[in-house]
């Protein structure tokens, strides 16, 4: 039966193929031998065939369980389409009404049924357990099997119960399938299904033809969003955000942009989702707006971008839905939108869950936070995090080798990060480590006596920024490891207690710097996103210029995402000019003439014909909202009292305050200031902003210390920018 002929003979009569891909063959042996099998496969690499080859070539009928509703009914149609006869394949859930629940049953009485998908939640029930008692399973494969582990990053308590089960149905081999897990969570899967000594095969998680960039999420992301899109017409893609309600609110902006789109989420009732499946499947529309809920096992060859909105909760998760793109071994963009207040929300969520799952939660953000802020190959942080090892330095496909930062020597500061593990007994994590290096005596290093030990403030002299890049190129280069078992504790390798004895120079690359809110000079993600980066580097001289003739800060003339768009869109008149983000009507006339004659004269010289306007159309609730706030703001309504009225928090209204001044609209809060802010705090921070080269938050917080809070703060960069730059 398992004679290579034989399978290859059923690969080609069942599935149209004359060979297996990768482990494939080796996979199905296994299973048709009787043994548990475990696999690890990215997405692409051809997980279905795994069982669905064997299940039609063994007596009985296999259990696929597998989580998502839409997904078996995409698959069972397309076993049956390959088969003569129907019922060959069936599902089992909660869609079916009862009479089509007695036919599936009468199939596999019958013995015509050789595939029978359930979720998890129908193998569960007692009368379909009773029911499965009475059938020849062939074997049991776990689809998605990563939603078992609390570390995986789709949990799902109810696959904790298959195991016992599968005990109560009957004893029958099982193939545990997932795109994504790190050794911790194939532990965790392997101990839970009762399958440890199953035979395990991994396939390699590079995908070479994929591109993997981070860029800063600025005001202007919506902007970016269309404009990237646009670029690549007619092109497939899926964009995540975490929220439902600003997937329904950017799927509007697309079509108001002319953008084939639409929303998908679990709070949509079951045929609209069907149908928007069925019309992405089917090109009616180019992109689909998502939550998590859309996307797993999608089986669309050529969707050709994944853009992330808001960072995931996990690199697990950010790989699973970066692996929906070029699954063709054709072209495919991964772009994900980084801002650490993103983080913060996501930390917040996790407030009131239980202490050991906030625990596991705030670990798989720090590793996301890492892979966000790095400077390194993005392709070998992503392998490294899954136990594979990466060997180039740079892989040519991801925007940190694109436009590489120069290296320095770290050496130092390895030592001193290897000592400070060392004398703290390889007992804490990242955090405490960094803490301890720069001497801060925080409660917990004090209670431990740790503020006592030689090695304690070893690099209080050094750059605060060099630590998180020197532990995290530390663990890549296998000088520490981290103890995920153990809450994250980092330990020394054989390789960084050799490193204690005898040093070499140790090359890093500091990490890339993040605001929360908007782009400054400094600030090199990616590199620019620019399409003409040599006119934005003039349109950058032209500024400085500009703003010393004015004695004010560059970034009052213009932002860096509107010298980048205008290095994009190349606007030649004022009407131009006030499409470009940032930049209303009144900076049109007050700066714009010298920038606009430059851009003309730079075409002209390049022979660049500018391309077609690109207007971004908002949607009229939220321009209503914008003008909304304006008026209240000119009744000089109190700011508190306006965001209650919206229903926003008082730090979001200000982000809508922010993006109107940003726009180029004056307004004037002082009412609101001198009743909530000191004067003379007034003065210290309008000063600071006038001295300061960025107008960015975390810094003006650093500068101005703990006496100013991060809304004072806010509110006076609205006055100053409305001001100075308006």
């Amino acid at each position: 039966m398992t004679k290579e002929v034989n399978l290859i003979d059923a690969l080609k009569r069942y599935f149209g193929f004359d060979k297996f891909k990768g482990d494939q063959e080796a996979i199905i042996r296994n299973v048709l031998d009787g043994n548990d099998t475990f696999v690890l496969m990215p997405t692409g690499g051809g997980k279905s065939l795994c069982y669905q080859l064997p299940s039609l070539i063994m007596p009985g009928t296999a259990i696929v369980i597998s989580p998502l509703i839409a997904l078996m009914k995409n698959q069972v149609d397309v076993i049956n389409g390959m088969s003569e006869g129907d019922g060959v394949a069936h599902y089992l859930n909660s869609s079916l009404n009862k009479s089509a629940v007695e036919q599936v049953k009468s199939d596999i009485r019958a013995g015509k049924t050789k595939l029978l998908y359930v979720a998890p939640e129908s193998l569960t029930k007692e009368d379909n357990v009773e029911f499965l008692k009475t059938v020849k399973i062939s074997f049991y494969a776990v689809d998605e099997a990563h939603c078992i582990s609390e570390w995986g990053h789709d949990f799902r308590p109810e696959y904790r119960r298959i195991r016992p089960i599968i005990s109560q149905i009957g004893n029958a081999p099982v193939i545990a399938l997932t795109a994504t897990a790190t050794d911790k969570v194939r532990t965790d899967i392997k101990r839970s299904l009762g399958i440890a000594d199953a035979h395990e095969f991994k396939s390699s998680f590079n995908r070479p033809n994929l591109y993997y960039e981070v860029r800063p999420k600025t005001k202007d992301v919506d902007k970016q969003i269309i404009m990237f899109i646009k670029q690549h017409p007619g092109k497939s893609g899926i964009i995540y955000c975490l929220a439902r309600k600003k997937v329904e609110e950017l799927a509007e902006i697309l079509k108001a942009n002319d953008i084939k789109a639409a929303a998908y989420h679990a709070g949509l009732d079951s045929s609209t989702r069907s149908k928007t499946q069925d019309d992405f499947l089917m090109e009616n529309i180019d992109v689909i707006v998502a939550t998590i809920a859309f996307g797993m096992g999608i089986d669309k060859p050529d969707v050709r971008f994944v853009i992330h909105y808001d960072i995931p909760k996990s690199l697990e998760g950010y790989y699973q839905e970066t692996g929906r793109v070029g699954r063709d071994g054709g072209e495919g963009k991964c772009i994900a939108f980084y801002a650490k207040k993103d983080l913060k929300k996501l930390e917040k969520f996790m407030e009131g869950k239980p202490v050991a799952e906030q625990d596991i939660g705030r670990q798989l953000l720090q590793e996301t936070a890492a892979y966000a802020e790095s400077s390194v190959c993005r392709r070998k942080m992503l392998l490294h995090y899954f136990g594979e090892e990466y060997e180039q330095d740079n892989c040519g496909n991801c925007d940190n080798c694109k436009h590489p930062k120069t290296k320095i020597d770290g050496k130092d500061a390895l030592l001193i990060i290897l000592k400070a593990v060392a004398a703290v007994k390889e007992n804490f994590r990242q955090e405490y480590i960094v803490d301890f290096v720069k001497g801060r005596g925080t409660d917990d290093i004090v209670s431990h006596k740790h503020d006592q030990l030689d090695e304690f403030g070893a690099g209080a002299d050094m750059d605060n920024k060099l630590w998180n890049p020197v532990i995290r190129q530390a663990l890549l280069a296998g000088y520490l490891r981290k103890d995920v078992e153990n809450y994250g504790l980092l330990k020394l390798t054989a390789s960084g207690k050799r490193y204690i004895k005898s040093q070499e120079p140790f090359m890093i690359v500091m990490d890339n710097e993040f605001t929360d809110d908007y782009v400054d000079d400094s600030n090199e993600a990616g590199g620019t996103s620019a399409l003409d980066p040599e006119l934005f580097s003039i349109l950058k001289d032209l500024r400085k210029k500009t703003a010393h003739k004015h004695q004010l800060p560059p970034y009052v003339i213009f932002q860096d995402v509107s010298l980048e768009q205008m290095a994009t869109m190349y606007p030649v008149t004022q009407e131009e000019l006030t499409n470009v983000q940032g930049v209303g009507i009144g900076k049109a006339k007050r700066y714009g003439k010298e920038f606009l004659k430059v851009i003309k004269e730079y075409c002209e010289e390049k022979q660049i014909v500018p391309p077609e306007e690109l207007r971004v159309r908002t949607v009229a609730k939220k321009s209503m909202l914008k003008v909304s706030i304006i008026q209240s703001i000119d009744r000089k309504m109190a700011l508190d009292d306006l965001a209650d009225a919206k229903g926003l928090d008082f730090s979001d209204l200000l982000d809508e305050i922010e993006a109107i001044v940003y726009s180029g609209t004056k307004l004037n809060i002082d009412y609101f200031i001198e009743d909530v802010v000191d004067d003379d705090k007034v003065d210290d921070i309008y000063d600071y902003f006038m001295e300061s080269e960025t107008d960015d938050l975390n810094e003006a917080l650093d500068e101005l210390g703990d006496d100013y809070s991060e809304d004072e703060i806010r509110l006076v960069r609205i006055k100053f920018l409305s001001e100075n730059a308006n």
